[in-house]
This record gives structure tokens, C-alpha cells and sequence, in this order.
């Protein structure tokens, strides 16, 4: 939004808000990514989990259902024993993954900023480091 904007266009539901709200946590854009460049858009819980090295089983599941609450994705269970539950991108998944690719593309190409960029307190990276 520009200087001079409306205050109504700043208000706590505007659109550009529940956008970040949407990505508030980052396994949301990496699920994302992952169900699209990875796995055509579909994928078993373990095997999601196994893309995603860092997230938890319970930090997987929580943003899965948060996700599926969202219209981000479903959840398909096959009537099999055990059973076999797949999550596949919605139609509107698909649109949100335009920006997150953009977003991904551009931290590629900039790495060497994102390098020089001082370390958060609570980035993993800081952590990796430090492990021999």
C-alpha cells in the first residue's frame, strides 16, 4: 500500500495481513513448495515428512490440518490397513504457490545477500555450524 492509503485499507483484515498471516509459519510456504516441485502436487504423510528435513511429525500434522482448514489442500485416505493418507493441493493450493515459487526463485538468486546477512537468534542455520 502507498503513503496516503485509506485507513480502511490498513485494517486487520485487509488482504496483504492475512496473507502473512497465512505464512506465519514457515512450514506453510515449504509444504507448498514441496507438494508442488517435488511431488507433482501430491504426497503421503511420510514421505512429506521425509522432504522436509527439520519438521516434526506433530509440526507436520498441526500445519496439514491448518492447511486443509485453510482450502490449501485435502486429505485423501485410501481403505487400506493400514491406511494410507495422501494430501493433494487444492485449486486455490495452486495459486498460492505462484508467489512462493517467486519468493523461493528470488532467495536462489540472492543467496550470496541472504550469506551476508547477519544470523537471527533463532535460526537454524546458527545451529548447523556449530555441529562438526
Amino acid at each position: 500500500m502507498r503513503p496516503g492509503t485509506p485507513d480502511e485499507a490498513w485494517r486487520e483484515d485487509c488482504a496483504p495481513r492475512r496473507v502473512l498471516e497465512l505464512f506465519a509459519t514457515k512450514w506453510t510456504s515449504m509444504v507448498l513448495h514441496t507438494l508442488h516441485a517435488r511431488h507433482s502436487g501430491a504426497a503421503r504423510t511420510g514421505v512429506l515428512q521425509r522432504s522436509l528435513p527439520g519438521i516434526s511429525k506433530k509440526m507436520l500434522t498441526q500445519t496439514l490440518r491448518e492447511m486443509e482448514a485453510s482450502g490449501l489442500l485435502t486429505r485423501h485416505v485410501a481403505g487400506t490397513v493400514p491406511p494410507a493418507v495422501e494430501y493433494r493441493l487444492t485449486a486455490l493450493g495452486e495459486r498460492f504457490v505462484e508467489p512462493v515459487e517467486m519468493l523461493y526463485s528470488w532467495g536462489r538468486e540472492n543467496a550470496d545477500a541472504l550469506d551476508r546477512m547477519g544470523e537471527r537468534a533463532t535460526s537454524r542455520r546458527r545451529e548447523a555450524k556449530k555441529t562438526p
